[in-house]
């Protein structure tokens, strides 16, 4: 998939969690996904990509690295807690959906109970 076509299939997915908001930054051009305030996910164009910015587990993001050419640290953010995802053809749309999933429950299980709009531990799993 393209850099166009993995930010509209990631922001399709993130438009739909339960509590989730998007706020659009012009200056820079930024795409803020957020849950309760908090971000799990930007997207934005590097030169010449556009790009997917997500949350991810140290362990996770680690081997995501090595595994997908495709991902790399997070841009502008933690290296260990973050990774960019672009479009030029190892991730697939399953793997982009499971990892804006993750993102989400990552930042989700970071907010108080109260506040949860779901079960960070089982939403979105299979049983």
């Amino acid at each position: 998939m393209d850099g166009q076509e993995l930010q509209k299939i990631a922001g399709d997915c993130a438009a739909n969690l339960p509590g989730a908001d998007l706020e659009h930054r012009v200056d820079p051009d930024w795409d803020l996904y957020k849950v309760r305030g908090k971000v799990f996910m930007l997207t934005t164009d590097l030169p010449g990509r556009p790009v997917v910015i997500l949350k991810a587990d140290p362990d996770d993001a680690a081997a995501l690295r090595e595994n997908y050419a495709d991902i790399t640290p997070g841009y502008h953010m933690n290296k260990t807690h973050w990774i960019t995802v672009n479009g030029e053809g190892t991730i697939d749309e399953k793997r982009l959906k499971e990892l804006v999933l993750d993102s989400y429950r990552l930042v989700v299980g970071g907010l108080a109970k109260s506040a949860q709009p779901v079960d960070p531990r089982t939403y979105g799993r299979r049983a």
